[in-house]
């Protein structure tokens, strides 16, 4: 059994026949998620990926997937509870939800937060499989329930994008100028170390640098501007698609590419 104050566990149970003799295994667990993605799978059932909080980005098949009961239920965004079973630990195995949280028709009317569900559920697909990061999870949750908050979510993405990257190893260093050392005026970020550089010393290279906003070293998120975001996420786009998307897709998500879009055509119309 595992976790703690909620139904997060795992177990195997064995068939035993009427001569006492084990003839079937199976293994089964238990855990709160988020849909991520749906595909249909034969007739009536489809194979489903969830962001769960102990076993990590994890896919199963939903029978009767595709009903018109469980479509609401199978919409990214939505938290979920899941039992997941199968006869062996490598197999893809069934999935049975229940819905803990509706997101996506909360937001139908809100095309730009919509759109940085899809963006969040898309840049979470870079997760190896069938590994637990329990506090990125909570990091997501948390993002996803700002998403009604229409002035602090775009920041929120931004620093949940740079919590990914530090996750899965490729965090960038923030706290000091990777040319002197000190730790004040940090200006830019280097796109080849992904280390910080301050006013000073980057002055001279700027047009080769990425901006730092405040926001991502202690500036408060309801501070940050349309431009700061933007600055945010082409900084962290630069090093999802370096170290996580390009090596197995060539680019980011469809997905993130609409998101940043969309965010730019918000900005132009408050601009103006």
């Amino acid at each position: 059994m595992t976790g703690s104050g909620s139904a997060r566990w795992g177990w195997i149970t064995r068939r035993i026949d009427p001569l006492g003799k084990a003839w079937s295994v199976a293994v089964e667990w238990r855990d709160e998620g988020v849909v991520l993605s749906v595909k249909s799978h034969g007739e009536t059932s489809a194979i489903v990926e969830l962001f769960t909080a102990e076993h990590g980005r994890h896919a199963g098949l939903v029978r009767g997937g595709t009903s018109r009961r469980m479509k609401p239920v199978l919409q990214p965004g939505n938290s979920v509870t899941v039992s997941w079973r199968a006869r062996l630990p490598e197999h893809l195995g069934n999935f049975t939800l229940d819905l803990d949280k509706a997101r996506a028709g909360v937001l139908m009317d809100d095309p730009l937060s919509l759109a940085a569900l899809s963006g969040a559920c898309a840049v979470v697909s870079a997760l190896p499989e069938r590994e637990a990061h329990a506090a990125l999870y909570d990091a997501f949750i948390v993002l996803l329930d700002t998403l009604e908050q229409e002035a602090v979510w775009p920041a929120v993405f931004v620093r949940f994008e740079l919590g990914l990257l530090q996750e899965l190893g490729f965090g960038l260093d923030l706290t000091r100028c990777a040319a002197t050392g000190e730790t004040g005026d940090l200006a830019y970020v280097s796109p080849r170390t992904g280390r910080a550089v301050s006013v000073a010393a980057g002055e001279p290279y700027k047009d080769r640098l990425y901006k730092l906003p405040a926001f991502l070293i202690g500036g408060r998120l309801s501070t940050a501007r349309p431009s700061d975001v933007a600055d945010g996420l082409r900084l962290t786009g630069h090093f999802l698609e370096r170290h996580l998307f390009g090596p197995f897709h060539g680019r980011l998500p469809d997905a993130r590419y609409r998101l940043v879009e969309r965010l730019e055509v918000a900005h132009k119309k408050i601009e103006s």
